[in-house]
């Protein structure tokens, strides 16, 4: 068992000691008692300094903390990133939906404990998390998934900002830069987007071809048609109101409060909708029951009558990319982008306009359309200029 080392008072301050370390190295350390805000006696102390002004700094900023009433921060200044992030998923996982709760548990066992949870909390600087998260994670991760995990871990250090145990999120301002950013923004063009519509028309089901329509015509996210109910439908008005979204049979909130919306549609489409929910109620007659305007949910499966799948809908895109002759990636996102795309930029919609029908913020749309928007700026230019020829 090795021996204490002996502790010998420094003149520049009663808190401060030089000892001896095992290699005969002098070294310093601090120690500071004061009292929490229960009133608790407690002591904090730092050792392996190389020299003593290095170690009187530490010590100075310790007290500095606790003149501001910031002692839940000096107590858990060695707390580890592992840590934290369990204390932040057990805290918080009550109030998540079931998706959430999976994603982020795979996230903290799969890539912030194996390349943060070493680190300190206190101490993990900007550079350090960029070389040994951002810069790991690309190497095996697409750049738009990189942000969605650098966004989950923004999340949880803001929580132990909230709960005082840093003082700041030293990561907000750090980007993960994707010199293919555009294309992961797949948008069809307009004679491709026609070929798919009038292809499900002639070829597919009836509820493929509605729900084709609707997530083209609405931009919508895929969730926030699978939640939609029939009392969600303002047949009077040419409207839709978004207030829940289903995925993988589970009903919840939607994802932010901007997507708590109410957008008007194409009376194209109410015709579409019309037919469809006639369509449907003499499914559901076959089966013996009446339409529930309250809680049936608009798009079924004609063989199951069961609200329609995820698989199913990833089965339809898989078939009419093959067989439609298109060659852009297809995915129910790609409407969603050539809805915004062909408002921005065929349309001259404002952003803001543009942000509300897609419940999102205008800040979103400008971050995720940059070049949608430069495009339309530089339009802008030629139209004044054939404005003014003579």
């Amino acid at each position: 068992m090795s021996k204490k080392p002996t502790l010998n008072k420094c003149n520049r301050d009663k808190e401060l000691f030089w000892y001896l370390d095992a290699e005969n190295n002098k070294r310093w350390l601090y120690r500071h008692r004061y009292y929490d805000v229960l009133g608790k006696r407690r002591e904090k102390k730092q050792q392996g300094f190389t020299s003593e002004s290095s170690a009187y700094r530490a010590l100075c900023e310790v007290r500095a903390k606790l003149v501001t009433g910031n002692s839940i921060e000096v107590e858990h200044e060695n707390m580890r990133v592992a840590e934290w992030v369990d204390i932040w998923f057990e805290s918080n996982k009550g109030s998540w939906r079931k998706n959430t709760i999976k994603q982020r548990a795979s996230m903290i066992r799969d890539q912030f404990k194996p390349l943060l949870g070493k680190y300190k909390l206190s101490s993990l600087d900007k550079e350090t998390y960029k070389r040994q998260f951002i810069q790991m994670l690309l190497k095996d991760y697409k750049p738009s998934t990189v942000r969605l995990f650098h966004r989950v871990f923004k999340v949880a250090i803001n929580a132990a900002v909230d709960n005082e145990i840093i003082s700041r999120n030293r990561f907000t301002k750090v980007v993960v830069k994707d010199d293919d950013r555009e294309d992961d923004i797949t948008v069809l063009t307009k004679q491709e987007l026609k070929t798919v519509l009038e292809y499900v028309k002639k070829n597919e089901t009836l509820t493929i071809n509605v729900l084709f329509h609707f997530l083209a015509y609405t931009g919508c996210r895929r969730g926030e048609a699978f939640g939609l109910q029939w009392r969600d439908l303002d047949f009077d008005n040419n409207q839709v109101i978004f207030e829940r979204q289903r995925n993988k049979n589970e009903v919840g909130p939607l994802k932010t409060k901007n997507s708590y919306r109410t957008i008007d549609i194409d009376p194209l489409l109410i015709a579409m909708l019309k037919k469809y929910r006639t369509w449907c109620k003499q499914l559901m007659l076959e089966d013996g029951r009446k339409l529930n305007d309250d809680e049936d949910f608009v798009f079924v499966s004609y063989q199951t009558r069961e609200p329609f799948a995820d698989n199913s809908l990833f089965y339809a895109f898989e078939r009419v990319k093959a067989r439609s002759g298109i060659t852009a990636p297809f995915t129910p996102h790609v409407f969603r982008h050539t809805h915004a795309t062909l408002l921005l930029l065929s349309a001259k919609v404002d952003v803001t306009v543009v942000a509300d029908r897609l419940g999102n913020t205008p800040k979103v749309v400008w971050e995720t359309y940059a070049h949608v928007l430069d495009e339309a700026k530089k339009e802008v230019v030629e139209i004044f200029g054939e404005a003014v020829k003579f």
